[in-house]
């Protein structure tokens, strides 16, 4: 019997070895590939992926760019296929995710751009700037569609209504702001934060607004009437992010206090706090599936958290410097991370998981210089 187990284990080994050497020779020439025009590009990397996911369990692929200026936000396109980055040069840049290319790049704010992210059909992108300008642009062609003024002082978030007929705006003049993109004006200004705003986010049913702030809270507001409904209080610091979950049932924060914190939409109640991250967290977000939490850290890690226990899942570690700033594709499939590295050099990764769990393992790393 023992050495029926024992040849059962070598086989066992031999064949898992057969499985990375081809794994390796697959994924090899998956790499080379990226760099020929061929339409059917798209349906090779889902079946790398399904490749790795059957015979390793391993997803995790980290796509590295170099950026040399800043970049405070990243958002992935809505069909997870291109990745907006607005940048301190002014320069509001996508990416192609399956090149690494840049394939399109906006020009026209007077200063440095903050924010930017995709309308729903991902036609247009909308961006903020410390010109105190919203822009949108139309993204196949690069032209500027409209300039929003109002504010005056720059503009930190911005986001679509889910039918795309409106947008928020937040400011570091502490006012939130409704634009109708039709009509080109500003039809609300929500008041009622005492500092600088760092995010806005509609409800998916359009209802509500969620806010973020300096000054320690988080605001929820009734978009038909522009009233607050309600303020969570319970973070220490500045709240860098605020979001609803898919189901409008909760909400998820994160601060400079270093916590995350999990609120009831109907009650305003804290329902949980997670901690573990050693500073202030800068990002988080939820899974499609509203069953975990992603997070990203002045710490230099990535966790991964389990919203029903509120306990951490998994680490990424690695990163020598601060990860500022994170985004999920629509089907959660890939996360897509910013770090901001020494002589202002920002780094893009893009990380595939499956079933909301990154395994900490990578394929290949691809790095494109931006000189």
């Amino acid at each position: 019997m023992k050495g029926m187990h024992a040849t059962a284990i070598n086989e066992k080994e031999h064949t898992t070895e057969l499985s990375r050497k081809k794994i390796e020779v697959i994924t090899q020439n998956w790499i080379r590939m990226l760099s020929i025009k061929l339409g059917w590009i798209y349906d090779f990397d889902k079946i790398i992926i399904k490749y790795v996911k059957i015979f390793m369990g391993y997803n995790l692929l980290k796509i590295l760019q170099r950026h040399k200026d800043t970049i405070k936000s990243v958002r992935f396109s809505p069909s997870g296929l291109r990745v907006v980055a607005p940048s301190f040069d002014t320069i509001i840049r996508i990416w192609d995710i399956a090149t690494g290319e840049e394939v399109q790049n906006f020009k026209g704010h007077s200063d440095w751009v903050l924010v930017a992210e995709f309308s729903s059909d991902g036609s247009i992108i909308a961006s903020g700037a410390s010109d105190n300008t919203i822009r949108l642009w139309n993204v196949e062609s690069g032209k500027e569609l409209i300039t929003l003024e109002g504010h005056f002082s720059p503009i930190w978030c911005v986001n679509f209504s889910p039918n795309d007929k409106y947008i928020a705006s937040g400011s570091f003049d502490e006012t939130i702001r409704l634009w109708d993109i039709h009509s080109k004006k500003e039809i609300k200004k929500l008041r009622g934060h005492f500092a600088g705003i760092r995010s806005v986010q509609f409800s998916l049913n359009g209802e509500m607004i969620v806010s973020a702030s300096d000054d320690k809270m988080i605001c929820l507001w009734d978009v038909k009437s522009g009233e607050m409904i309600k303020k969570l209080i319970g973070h220490h610091n500045n709240v860098m992010f605020a979001q609803f979950s898919r189901n409008n049932k909760c909400i998820v924060s994160c601060s400079e206090d270093g916590t995350i914190r999990i609120w009831d939409v109907e009650t305003g109640k804290e329902l949980k706090k997670l901690e573990g991250h050693l500073a202030g967290v800068s990002n988080v977000k939820y899974f499609p599936d509203d069953q975990t939490i992603l997070s990203c850290s002045w710490d230099t890690t990535i966790r991964l958290w389990d919203v029903k226990t509120g306990k951490e899942i998994q680490k990424l570690e690695g990163h020598s410097e601060w990860v500022r700033a994170i985004d999920i594709s629509s089907d959660g499939n890939t996360i897509l991370s910013e770090r901001f590295q020494k002589k202002k050099i920002t780094i893009f990764e893009l990380i595939f998981c499956h079933k909301n769990v990154i395994q900490n393992f990578t394929l290949k790393k691809i790095l494109h210089m931006f000189e």
